[in-house]
């Protein structure tokens, strides 16, 4: 069973793993985006959008399930292991034609020949989220924040010689393919050296069955969940025009990359929530409590904030001030999709996989529904007023689903949101003192310590909230 330790420490791990490599992430896609132009920018995201969606045929929720019930038997890790491995194969093959088909009829041949590449990306990124998956059934996330430094170093570093160079679009794709060929080899290491684990395939129908039979709504939630965040780029591009899908990215990029903190919380609490279903009820129910609360703390400042200084952010990218408003419109969307990751965790932990699918389901007709109302319409900014809209759905669908599996104290949250929010506001009233006087960089950190400090005197979080969050990062066994 999972210890509470053991998610603090990993939280911890994933934590500062995804921090940087999301401060290199996006800094590279500001020179990106500086040397590309929203045209080029639009194309390079629109090929990386095409082959995210079709990878989810090649894994159809396997690495939930791996995750999952190496979680609660880690005996039985190698035979799950070597059963995916057989079907990601075959799976691999298939949606690597079927993506090359569909992209010869709807794209250019120079987006086709991005698509090819990627598509290489594609595949390698998948059998390495099965590896990791694995890893994460063992309580340890450890590696796989190392990976992920190092595939977002070695993508940066490359990125600067071509841009040094003055190479063509195409070879940014070619670098993402590079960097994903490490993760590939360093996951493969620490499962067959460290965890000493087996990955020759086993062809055993029996498995196959029970694997398919175990995650077929987590495939379709992950269909619906690729098809909710990319679609909106492809439609775009379609609907619009490369340059828009470039000012939309710009946004969806600032937002996607705030999303290590969620991301980090909810590695570590999917297979202790798992164990905590079996185990013991309270503990799931304190942990979900917690976990909200914290990601309410950490998202509503970051909203408050880069709507009030989305006119100084934008002007990093050398665009036009017309990306201004789709990010002020889209980062509202933060505080929903930081709440959605706890909600769904806790649902598929509990075996509910069934109705986190059909929630999904119901925000992405949603999205693609206002996406084919709005673009038209508004372009970017209709994509961005979608991203709010279809959010909120899916966290109240979510929380509405929440019912029967803990008792929920709604009271305890909504004093946590009136108290982040009464320290947002002191934030926000000392950004509009300060900004004319200061760059972007020092008023979001001075921005910063004057949340947390007026956060602290409202009782929004307290002593041993900081002490635990200090003792994460103390060397304990995991």
């Amino acid at each position: 069973m999972s210890k509470p330790g053991n998610i603090a420490k990993n939280t911890s791990y994933l934590t500062v793993a995804l921090i940087i490599q999301k401060i290199i992430s996006f800094a590279y896609f500001i020179l990106l985006a500086r040397y590309l132009g929203l045209d080029l920018l639009g194309q390079y995201y629109t090929a990386l959008a095409f082959t995210t969606i079709f990878s989810i045929f090649i894994d159809l929720g396997f690495a939930n399930i791996l995750t999952r019930e190496v979680a609660k038997d880690q005996t039985k890790g190698s035979l799950w292991l070597r059963s995916v491995i057989s079907m990601k194969i075959v799976l691999a093959i298939i949606t690597f034609i079927l993506a090359l088909i569909i992209a010869y009829f709807f794209y250019s041949p120079s987006l086709l020949i991005l698509i090819i590449i990627s598509s290489l990306s594609m595949i390698l990124d998948s059998f390495t989220s099965t590896f990791f998956a694995v890893v994460r059934g063992f309580h340890n996330l450890k590696y796989e924040s190392v990976a992920s430094i190092i595939f977002q170093f070695i993508v940066f570093v490359l990125g600067l010689l071509l841009i040094y160079f003055k190479l063509p679009l195409v070879a940014f794709v070619g670098i993402v393919v590079i960097a994903s060929s490490f993760n590939f080899l360093y996951s493969f290491f620490i499962i067959k050296f460290r965890l000493k684990l087996k990955v020759a395939p086993n062809w055993n129908i029996n498995v196959f069955k029970e694997i398919l039979q175990l995650s077929w709504p987590f495939a379709l939630y992950n269909i619906f969940q690729r098809l909710y965040l990319y679609l909106d780029s492809l439609l775009l591009g379609f609907l619009a025009n490369y340059n828009q899908v470039g000012i939309y990215q710009i946004a969806f990029k600032l937002i996607f990359a705030l999303q290590f903190l969620p991301m980090a919380f909810t590695a570590s609490l999917y297979p202790a929530m798992s164990s905590f279903w079996q185990n013991n009820r309270n503990k799931l129910q304190v942990t979900f409590e917690k976990a909200l609360n914290y990601l309410l703390i950490l998202s509503i400042p970051i909203i408050f904030g880069v709507f009030s200084l989305a006119d100084q952010i934008i002007p990093l990218f050398k665009v036009g001030s017309e990306a201004i408003w789709p990010l002020r419109i889209a980062i509202f969307a933060l505080v929903f999709m930081f709440l959605n990751f706890p909600v769904g965790s806790l649902l598929n932990a509990c075996d509910r996989q069934k109705k986190n699918t059909f929630n999904m389901g119901l925000a992405t007709v949603f999205s693609v529904t206002l996406n084919l109302a709005l673009i038209p319409l508004w372009q970017a900014l209709g994509a961005s007023i979608t991203v709010l809209m279809s959010n909120a759905l899916m966290f109240f669908l979510g929380l509405f689903s929440l019912k029967g599996l803990i008792d929920f104290r709604t009271m305890n949250t909504l004093k946590v949101l009136f108290k982040t929010l009464l320290a947002a506001l002191v934030m926000l009233i000392l950004i509009y003192l300060i900004k004319p006087y200061l760059n972007v960089f020092l008023a979001v950190g001075l921005a910063g310590l004057s949340y947390f400090f007026a956060l602290y005197s409202f009782g929004g979080i307290n002593q041993k909230d900081i002490r635990d969050i200090i003792n994460s990062f103390k060397k304990n066994k995991l």
